[in-house]
């Protein structure tokens, strides 16, 4: 008897050890920049997950984006979140070169900062990041193409609806390598206009009959082209892959549209970014390690991976949050949350 306690003794104080408490100070505030425009419904889910994250960790965390998607504002942005000397920054790296001048006026003024969504783990360490937290995107997108090559796809096009992020070239790019096709002829600039990507993806399938697959780059794409397909009578008929969740991708993919959706699980990427630098904040530390041990540790972290049963992969300098990939087999499981919390 005195054996077993001695041992849960012993686990109690290494669950102690391995969780430390979190103190967030009444003045933290926290602030997430984004590229989105206010019309992308993407970002929503990232919205609820600072959200989320703000209210786990007892800390203020504020939401800036430029209203029109334009980059130029968006390094605005980031010049007045230094000037506010907030205790921690968050963004995506939709441009490298575009931001990189005003990520530096924010890791001047030593003010922690963590990447996510769009960039590289190399870009993000060019910025003085602590950790990127994203999907790298060429990668995803090949491996979306290997499983469309297994299927006997050759020809595609990719549907870009947002052509200023370098992210969405990685990810038609690699979908093309996998399958042996010419990017720069598979690819059109569909902008954000639901009835504008409509008549663009009408227009090239009519044109260009034996296009063997369709792939989107997230709901703004996806969801006219889900409308276009139907109306076409190709539902089910052409191979139709697109990245991200969204209700009417959900549908999509009950009813046989699209055959499968890459979900880069965007819920970590908001709130992992937060949690990050509150803990990189209050624990003074950089150490991306130690930072990751501390938030892994944490049993209302763990309840929110358990809750939307997301699942990060961990890397060495920061957290990988996709791909995974959505089909009729497992759409059940993500319903529920897609276009909230997946």
């Amino acid at each position: 008897m005195r054996f077993n306690t001695f041992y849960a003794l012993t686990a109690a104080v290494l669950v102690g050890l391995a969780a430390p408490a979190i103190h967030a100070a009444p003045g933290d505030r926290y602030v997430l920049v984004t590229h989105a425009a206010d019309s992308d419904s993407w970002w929503n889910t990232i919205k609820n997950s600072i959200k989320q994250a703000s209210e786990d960790f007892g800390v203020q965390v504020d939401y800036r984006n430029p209203p029109n998607g334009d980059l130029s504002d968006m390094a605005r942005l980031l010049e007045q979140a230094a000037a506010r000397n907030y205790s921690g920054v968050a963004f995506d790296i939709a441009d490298y070169n575009v931001l990189q001048n005003a990520a530096a006026k924010v890791s001047a003024k030593g003010i922690p900062i963590v990447t996510i969504n769009s960039g590289t783990e190399e870009e993000s360490k060019k910025l003085k990041a602590i950790m990127h937290i994203g999907q790298p995107e060429y990668d995803a997108g090949k491996a979306a193409g290997e499983k469309a090559k297994a299927a006997g796809i050759k020809s595609f096009v990719c549907v870009n609806h947002y052509a200023t992020n370098q992210a969405s070239f990685q990810r038609c790019q690699g979908f093309a390598d996998a399958i042996g096709a010419d990017m720069r002829k598979s690819m059109i600039d569909s902008g954000m206009d639901p009835t504008v990507v409509a008549s663009k993806v009408n227009a090239y399938l009519r044109n260009n009959p034996k296009t063997q697959a369709v792939l989107a780059l997230g709901p703004n794409a996806a969801e006219p082209t889900i409308q276009v397909l139907e109306k076409m009578g190709l539902n089910g008929k052409i191979y139709f892959a697109t990245f991200d969740l969204s209700p009417a991708i959900i549908n999509g993919i009950k009813r046989g549209t699209v055959t499968f959706a890459i979900d880069q699980q965007p819920y970590l990427q908001g709130y992992m970014g937060i949690a990050a630098l509150v803990i990189a904040h209050d624990q003074k530390t950089s150490d991306p390690a130690k930072i990751l041990a501390v938030l892994k540790a944490n049993p209302k972290f763990q309840a929110r991976l358990k809750e939307y049963d997301l699942k990060p992969v961990y890397t060495a300098t920061g957290v990988s949050s996709g791909p995974a990939f959505v089909t009729k087999d497992n759409v059940a499981t993500v319903e529920k949350y897609a276009g909230q919390y997946r």
